[in-house]
């Protein structure tokens, strides 16, 4: 009888300046997934971090556009595996989870596994309030846009198959990049699965390349943009009514007074709201002609994806 192929796993470190903590990151999941390949891009890192994890058997490779978004697209399109298990270089996430995260996308259960903090000890750990703010706020944005229940959008935990990672279109360049992945996830209907996980704040001396104030300002236009471009319907509907508002702020005086004496007295408050009624009866005519094309551009996905399969085999 024919010995069953091992499955091959991925593990995906992005760094920039993590030389305090990326040996013992690539030790302990060396030691959680023994057979598999740890690959780290460093990403113009100043602090010997290449260097660091060449010495403690990670596959040291190199990315010189600045921005987290730009080193998964590279390692998205430069690797193949079966599994693919993202983490962050900060020792933040024990790799105590990491073979069930990969378990579940090896027996075919999901297609992304999220490892989620917020439910675990993230609150408690995480010192940085507007963190743990902005975190609430955007898992509230995208649970409501997107009509979902996920309970951590922006975690850098995760486990996918090979299927999403050759299909996900890498548009953002930066830490926006955890938001995009859950919204595409989402949108194209792939197997999700979210497990708890233990989460640590950073060690002394390791100090955090997230901006709170600028990166959380890149994920809410993130989220913006997507829900225009994936759901244009409710983003275009959602304009067309505060429009049709605001024109009728404008028209009601004018016919009120018609009504009243038989004469238009506010010609300037009729013009302007007629203007501002026909730009919201043009906003939805977008929203319904641009969700046309998105229901056929998720058609064309899914014949695309079931080419990739068909390749696979």
């Amino acid at each position: 009888m024919k010995k069953e192929e091992s499955k091959k796993i991925a593990i995906l470190i992005p760094c920039y300046n993590e030389s305090k903590t990326i040996e013992k990151v690539v030790k302990d999941y060396k030691k959680a997934l023994p057979d598999s390949d740890i690959y780290v891009y460093d990403n113009n890192s100043k602090d010997h971090t290449d260097e660091i994890a060449k010495k403690a058997g990670a596959i040291v490779r190199y990315e010189y556009r600045q921005g987290k978004g730009n080193v998964i697209r590279t390692m998205f399109r430069d690797i193949d595996a079966d599994c693919y298990l993202m983490i962050d270089g900060d020792d933040t996430y024990p790799a105590e989870n990491a073979k069930e995260m990969c378990d579940l996308v090896l027996s075919g259960k999901a297609d992304m596994v999220i490892g989620d903090r917020l439910s675990s000890t993230y609150f408690t750990e995480n010192k940085r309030p507007f963190h743990n703010f902005g975190n609430r706020i955007v898992r509230l944005l995208i649970n409501k846009l997107f009509n979902n229940n996920i309970k951590d959008i922006m975690t850098g935990y995760r486990a996918f198959s090979y299927d999403f990672v050759k299909g996900f279109p890498v548009l953002s360049k930066g830490f926006e990049i955890e938001t995009e992945m859950t919204i595409h996830a989402v949108d194209k209907n792939y197997k999700l699965v979210e497990i708890p996980v233990t989460y640590r704040d950073r060690p002394e001396g390791s100090v955090s390349k997230l901006n709170t104030y600028s990166d959380g300002m890149k994920v809410l236009k993130t989220i913006a943009t997507l829900f225009k471009e994936y759901k244009p319907m409710g983003f275009f509907g959602i304009i067309s009514i505060i429009l049709t508002i605001i024109s009728l702020i404008f028209l009601i005086p004018p016919f009120a007074g018609y009504f009243a004496t038989g004469e238009v007295a506010k010609f300037p408050s009729l013009i302007v709201g007629c203007f501002i009624l026909l730009t919201a009866i043009l906003s939805l005519m977008c929203g319904i002609i641009l969700q046309v094309i998105v229901k056929k551009d998720r058609q064309q996905y899914e014949l695309i994806m079931n080419e990739l399969k068909n390749t696979r085999k």
